[in-house]
């Protein structure tokens, strides 16, 4: 027994000795067996990726969420930051650490996960070209891949593929990706502060993403602080800056996927416009497409951040908001907000969902009253109730909003303050039908019934919020119809082109109708139902708040000579009123819809020049007009008296 004690040190020798020759002869056979895929193969895969009109990624139909962007793209905080967290040394380091391997050994023959102690070239050829298998075969080929990598590729070529190819957590790879999905931002608008963020997650998004779990949170303040110390080690940046950085806010966690958030409405619509093309979903899946929109990225972006700013609060599951803005002129569809998280509630607020039109429709009836001759002078009573001939000899009553009653104003007057009083005779006078008529010529599609009544005026209709934002871009574009359209090109994978979109436009109405129609609407957003938008902007607009019957719809439409758009907020069930929401005893398209709409614009427009209107035409001089009696009224003793419920038997 004691003969065998004393061999076995010498059996250990042997043992580890046997394991070494084993383990370079191993090494030595991956080295010439193992090949390195190709990079681009995994970065750029054949699935159809979407584009904004300027060529920049909005997402992929058949693949992870990925963005690819250049070395030159990332900010050098960014990369700072990375390094920081990861791989302080990258530039100077060999492909792998060797104490990193030892110790990840190690901890496996003692029965232990293996672990890393990686550079950033091992985490690029684990993360591009393995699988999460934890073995030591797997290690020894990311190993041969991460030698053979930087014997072929520089280390930016290696830094580049890696920010493209790691992931950071809620279904985003690649750190264009992470910084849409944590900040709502592109990678090259990045703080210090987020960019350190970002750089604290990638380890394990697990363990770091506050939105996974709230106890990940003070471990990501913890790493955070890591990063930025060690960024200051590194001299990428001084203590004074260092001391001024602050923890940043994290956009709340949607579901992951390449459809999750906003993004996924957008997509959706893109892939449903596709189909109609003649693109099935199986191409679209594998074609290697390239889709170029006409979503505009600071647009799209923009309509994302007014709603996320605007809305309201603690808002019920069942609200839905939808923001469409074209361009006037063209069609072209400069951005679409359909919802919070498609994944979470795959329905279009904007492109899908329906909502009572309210006084939106007014317009209508202000265009056809002009364009028979009635100036925007003309003097109409504002009393209310009234009662009106409903077309078929019923008696139709209407009232103001609130039970206001406003006397004898101006036309112009009653549209700054949205009188329903006066838009129904309006469109009795003007005719019903030529309301119908204007509806739809300005946009309004057949697919929307209009009934030919004095409703129509006061948005009777229930129209998509894109149908709305079409219309109104007519407006502004002083009176030319265009075709609205989201698809502007589709490339094959050999760069062919397959489909081309056009622009599909007609005059519909007369100049002089529309620059008058512009110089009232533009009151309204100056002191009218819509003045939080004059109040907040510094450029000219025009537009019409819209709020149904008991609040259970909520719009504003508007313009400006740039873009048109369409903002409305609206419920599962018509009948379930708006009024609480956010705190807001009645919600009007004054309130959250108007405040969005002005958000989206003033973001979008930015410091672009300020355009003017064309100035009003005045059609049928300016003097005062009476059409106080114009439509005559029916007697109120003919409206049929609420019916008295019958009283319930006690039991």
């Amino acid at each position: 027994m004691s003969n065998i004690l004393q061999k076995l040190p010498r059996l250990g020798v042997l043992v580890v000795g046997f394991g070494f020759v084993a383990g370079v002869f191993l090494f030595g056979f991956a080295y010439f067996t193992v090949s390195i895929p190709d990079p681009n193969a995994y970065v750029n895969s054949q699935s159809t990726i979407i584009q904004y009109a300027d060529g920049t990624e909005i997402g992929r139909i058949g693949s992870e969420n990925r963005t690819v962007v250049t070395l030159a793209e990332i900010p050098v905080q960014v990369r700072n930051a990375v390094m920081a967290a990861e791989d302080r040394n990258f530039y100077n380091n060999r492909a792998f650490s060797p104490t990193g391997i030892i110790r990840a050994i190690w901890n496996n023959l003692k029965g232990g996960s293996l672990q890393g102690g990686s550079t950033i070239t091992q985490q690029y050829s684990k993360t591009a070209f393995l699988t999460p298998e934890r073995s030591i075969q797997r290690k020894i080929k990311e190993l041969v891949i991460a030698i053979k990598l930087e014997n072929q590729f520089t280390k930016d070529e290696i830094f580049e593929n890696y920010l493209n190819t790691i992931y950071f957590g809620r279904g985003s790879y690649g750190v264009q990706t992470a910084s849409q999905v944590y900040f709502g931002t592109t990678v090259d608008q990045l703080t210090t502060a987020q960019s350190a963020v970002l750089a604290s997650i990638l380890r394990s998004p697990g363990l770091y993403d506050p939105g996974y779990k709230k106890e990940n949170l003070p471990r990501l303040e913890k790493r955070f602080k890591y990063v930025i110390d060690g960024m200051v080690e590194a001299k990428w940046l001084d203590k004074e800056s260092a001391t001024k950085i602050k923890f940043p806010i994290i956009n709340p966690r949607v579901t992951s996927g390449a459809l999750a958030g906003p993004k996924g409405y957008v997509i959706s619509w893109v892939e449903h416009e596709l189909n109609t093309l003649g693109f099935t979903d199986e191409q679209l899946l594998i074609g290697g497409y390239i889709i170029k929109t006409t979503l505009v990225k600071d647009a799209q972006e923009a309509a994302v951040a007014a709603v996320n700013k605007e809305a309201p609060v603690k808002a019920p599951d069942n609200l839905h908001i939808g923001l469409v803005a074209i361009k006037p002129g063209t069609g072209e569809i400069l951005a679409m907000y359909g919802g919070k998280d498609y994944l979470k509630y795959q329905f279009n607020a904007a492109t899908q969902g329906i909502a009572s039109a309210g006084s939106s429709f007014k317009v209508f009836a202000l265009t056809a009253a002009l364009e028979v001759g009635i100036p925007l002078s003309s003097v109409w009573n504002g009393d209310s109730p009234k009662v009106y001939d409903d077309g078929i000899g019923r008696a139709y009553e209407v009232n103001n909003y609130g039970g206001e009653t406003w006397g004898n104003i101006s036309l112009l007057t009653a549209t700054e303050h949205s009188v329903n009083t006066i838009f129904v005779p309006l469109g009795i006078k003007a005719g019903v039908e030529k309301v119908v008529d204007v509806a739809r010529r300005a946009g309004i599609p057949d697919s929307v019934q209009m009934v030919a009544s004095p409703s129509v005026s006061l948005g009777s209709s229930s129209p998509h919020v894109i149908d709305l934002a079409n219309a109104y871009a007519t407006f502004a574009a002083q009176g030319v119809y265009a075709k609205p359209f989201i698809i502007n090109e589709v490339q094959g994978p050999n760069k062919g082109i397959l489909y081309q979109g056009r622009i599909q436009a007609q005059e519909v109405f007369r100049k002089d109708v529309m620059a008058d129609l512009t110089f009232a609407l533009n009151k309204v957003t100056v002191s009218g139902t819509g003045a939080v938008v004059g109040a907040r902007m510094s450029r000219p607009a025009a537009g019409k708040t819209g709020t149904s019957n008991d609040n259970a719809s909520a719009w504003f439409n508007g313009y400006t000579p740039e873009v048109a758009a369409s903002v409305a907020f609206y419920r599962d069930d018509a009948t379930q009123s708006l009024n609480g929401i956010g705190g807001l005893t009645s919600v009007t398209g004054g309130s959250f819809p108007a405040r969005v709409w002005v958000e989206f614009v003033k973001a979008y427009l930015g410091k672009a020049p300020v355009q003017d209107f064309p100035p009003a035409a005045f059609i049928g001089g300016t003097e005062p007009v009476s059409f106080i009696n114009a439509v005559p009224e029916m007697d109120p003793a003919l409206i049929p008296p609420s019916p008295t419920p019958t009283p319930k038997k006690k039991k």
